[in-house]
């Protein structure tokens, strides 16, 4: 694991996998009711579990294994909170879909809440993992967090602002509501920024990959370059007509039946 290029191919497959995963469990459950959703949540705290030791046991270590640990360690947290999401066991207040007639504050209030839990406890999180990293020799984890921390607040205020393309075709029943706050239009003034921030933000994790002084470095970059990669390939598929939702449909199982209704295309990644 000292070559950066098989650094970025884990972090591919792991975003890869991670969602196709995630999305297996929240189908499973969703088939089987309330009680499977919170069994689910439950059952994979030892997964959050290991991510909170992995991340502290590797804030003093150096090595290319420290490095993927920490990467590891930081999408186990991540992994967690998504799961307590997408099965409604941490949303928020808010569970109703949005009027049409609805805009300006009361829109911005009313999408707020339902999402405002996950987005405290993502923020908590994320404050606490920097506070604990104080003068820490090993940050991936930390970046690797924050990297997804702030490419999912982008994408939820992109969809919130409008796009050309949005995917819903994986969420679930129990968040059925939230594609009632998403908006379809023209790209506006907030996704070419946040497509540049993103960019910028590649561009220097392979600047400092470049001229990593060791190997370790170079892993721990490649990480973090291809991580961000990943979050700037997102933002495009809200605009690119792309199958993305190809990529996992085939291995999940079959949705539960629901009346039919129209129900557009496709799942961002991890």
């Amino acid at each position: 694991m000292t070559s950066p290029w098989i650094a970025a191919l884990m972090a591919v497959f792991l975003w890869w996998f991670a969602t196709g995963a995630i999305l297996i469990v929240v189908r499973l459950c969703e088939r089987r009711g309330a009680a499977a959703r919170r069994r689910a949540v439950l059952m994979a705290l030892p997964v959050l579990a290991l991510g909170i030791w992995g991340y502290e046991t590797t804030l003093g270590q150096t090595g290319t294994g420290s490095a993927c640990g920490a990467f590891l360690a930081a999408l186990a947290i991540w992994g967690w909170i998504e799961l307590s999401f997408l099965t409604g066991a941490i949303t928020g207040p808010n569970q109703r879909p949005c009027p049409a007639h609805i805009v300006g504050w009361e829109r911005f209030i009313r999408a707020w809440g339902t999402v405002a839990y996950h987005e405290m406890l993502l923020t908590g999180v994320l404050i606490l993992l920097w506070l604990y990293a104080t003068d820490a020799v090993n940050t991936v984890g930390l970046w690797t967090f924050s990297i997804l921390y702030f490419a999912r607040i982008s994408a939820k205020l992109n969809l919130y602002f409008g796009v050309p393309k949005i995917n819903t075709e994986f969420l679930p029943a129990q968040l059925a509501h939230l594609a009632s706050h998403f908006r379809m239009a023209p790209v506006g003034w907030f996704f070419p920024l946040t497509v540049s921030a993103l960019s910028f933000a590649v561009a220097c994790w392979l600047e400092r990959l470049w001229s990593a002084p060791t190997p370790e470095t170079a892993v721990g970059f490649a990480l973090l370059a291809a991580i961000t990669a990943l979050a700037l390939l997102e933002h495009w598929l809200m605009v690119l007509p792309l199958p993305d939702a190809k990529l996992w449909r085939w291995m999940l199982p079959a949705p539960k039946p629901t009346p039919e209704k129209s129900r557009p295309e496709g799942h961002h990644g991890f």
